[in-house]
């Protein structure tokens, strides 16, 4: 098959936390401002939606005690701040099970239907049922989108690539709340080798062509 080609029978969606607990909540009285990439995730969505693509959300799931989240000794918390004094110390969790922190985004129209992957570290694959659900339907190829490109977007589609998933990572329907330059790194000069990296313009002219 052609690099501009995908099976839509063999081929899933797959958002990455694009959850209520990562997207600032509105201002009293104004709808909900949604960043680009975001939006872009939007439009992905019901597009795939309308072209019958089944439809998975890996979604964090942390307990509210922090009980399930390791304390491993990094120079830096995600935001690359250093740790003060070097004490590595557990942060607040932005979703919480149980919680509507944890909730999919309400404009990416989540249904019954569509599979919700909960996770407690940054590949939606580690210790989930997602490789099961993908390959009891025959899926050989995942459309990713979602936050955080340099956090669980990369580490799932290190885990896709070693499953032997083919993958197409949706640039402008990622994003990072970190560094710009990480995001770009990635889209550039690491997810090229491992995967196909494709707008969402593309993606959906992708789509339409589909078998």
């Amino acid at each position: 098959m052609n690099v501009s080609q995908f099976d839509s029978k063999k081929t899933a969606l797959l958002f990455f936390d694009i959850l209520n607990g990562y997207v600032a909540q509105p201002e009293p009285g104004k709808p909900r401002a949604l960043k680009p990439w975001i939006q872009n995730a939007v439009k992905l969505g019901k597009a795939g939606r309308a072209a019958g693509l089944p439809i998975f959300f890996a979604k964090g799931n942390h307990r509210p005690d922090n009980a399930t989240t390791a304390l491993l000794l990094t120079d830096t918390n995600n935001s690359l701040t250093p740790w003060p004094n070097g004490e590595v110390t557990k942060t607040k969790m932005h979703v919480i099970a149980g919680d509507k922190s944890s909730d999919v985004l309400a404009d990416l129209e989540p249904s019954a239907d569509d599979y919700y992957v909960v996770k407690y570290r940054w590949s939606a694959f580690f210790q989930t049922y997602l490789d099961l659900a993908l390959r009891t339907r025959g899926i050989d190829t995942i459309i990713v989108a979602g936050g955080s490109t340099d956090v669980g977007v990369t580490s799932t589609l290190y885990s896709a690539r070693d499953l032997d998933y083919n993958a197409i990572v949706v640039s402008d329907a990622c994003g990072t709340s970190h560094d710009q330059r990480a995001h770009d790194m990635l889209m550039e000069l690491v997810f090229p080798r491992m995967s196909r990296v494709r707008t969402t313009e593309q993606v959906l002219a992708m789509l339409k062509s589909a078998k």
